[in-house]
């Protein structure tokens, strides 16, 4: 490490930023989101879809269904990354053919982006969501009582926050098990590393605000599985993230995994969502209620 003052743990600040800087780290990410933006398109004109419902007023609470064929099917939320200020729901609809096929409506959400929200109304907005999800699943065929969350990214990390959340405070006569499980993709989850990284030039967070938004330092109540991927090629600090969540679900005597899957990087481990018959897609099903 430098000799410069450490900001986090051993990390100087430019070894901290260097840490979460992706877009440095894989500076292919622009084909990716090029690649994952066309697929979606083509996802769109392929399955059945309702898109932009609005599950509140914001003009960005809105969200993509591809209904399963079958009625009261499994619901299968998936949250896009971004580091909680770029990407949108438009640019990961391919994750529906990985799962449409099986048996599984696919929800894909959007949320307001930093700077124009806060951490805490980026995860009211996805809370705001489950819970429209919940009240509406039957109206387009969903089983309510069988939702599954993924995020990528920062989508892990409010994947994990929805997993937290005491849901009858959130809205009254929500169930506390709304969430039956989770999938968190290079998640992160202990947000103090972010709040004193470059990233909260755009995030604003506060160290007050960093401690409320960390799944790692919520308490889980409710028994659920987690599956966290995270892949081989990422940073120190993400393999980390990961496997510091796997050791509070462990104490807590939760089903849980932990996968680092070889020669995949923090983009490119989201790419075979599209795929029915992908290993990263049959792990989610594994792990899903069915």
């Amino acid at each position: 490490m430098s000799s410069s003052a450490t900001v986090w743990q051993d990390y100087d600040q430019a070894g901290l930023n260097a840490q979460y800087n992706n877009r440095q780290r894989f500076p292919d990410y622009i084909d990716r989101f090029a690649a994952w933006a066309d697929w979606s398109k083509g996802t769109r004109e392929k399955l059945n879809c309702r898109l932009d419902v609005a599950f509140g007023q914001q003009a960005t609470e809105r969200l993509d269904i591809f209904p399963a064929a079958i009625s009261g099917a499994p619901i299968y939320v998936f949250i896009h990354g971004g580091y909680w200020y770029s990407l949108d729901k438009s640019d990961c609809s391919y994750v529906a053919e990985g799962m449409v096929s099986h048996g599984i409506t696919t929800v894909v959400n959007n949320y307001v982006l930093a700077p124009h929200g806060s951490m805490d109304e980026i995860v009211r907005q996805n809370r705001a969501a489950l819970a429209w999800l919940w009240r509406n699943a039957k109206d387009f065929g969903g089983d309510p009582d069988r939702i599954y969350v993924t995020g990528h990214s920062a989508g892990g990390h409010l994947a994990a926050m929805l997993l937290g959340t005491n849901w009858p405070d959130f809205e009254a006569g929500l169930p506390r098990d709304l969430v039956k499980g989770v999938c968190a993709i290079s998640g992160l989850f202990e947000l103090e590393p972010i709040q004193l990284s470059y990233l909260n030039e755009k995030l604003g967070m506060d160290p007050e605000m960093a401690r409320r938004n960390s799944p790692a330092l919520l308490e889980y109540p409710i028994e659920a599985p987690l599956l966290l991927i995270v892949g081989k090629d990422e940073s120190d600090e993400y393999h980390r993230q990961s496997e510091a969540m796997a050791a509070k679900w462990s104490k807590l005597g939760y089903p849980h995994q932990l996968f680092a899957p070889d020669g995949l990087d923090h983009f490119a481990i989201v790419d075979s969502l599209i795929d029915p018959n992908a290993v990263l897609v049959q792990w989610q099903l594994n792990a899903m209620p069915r």
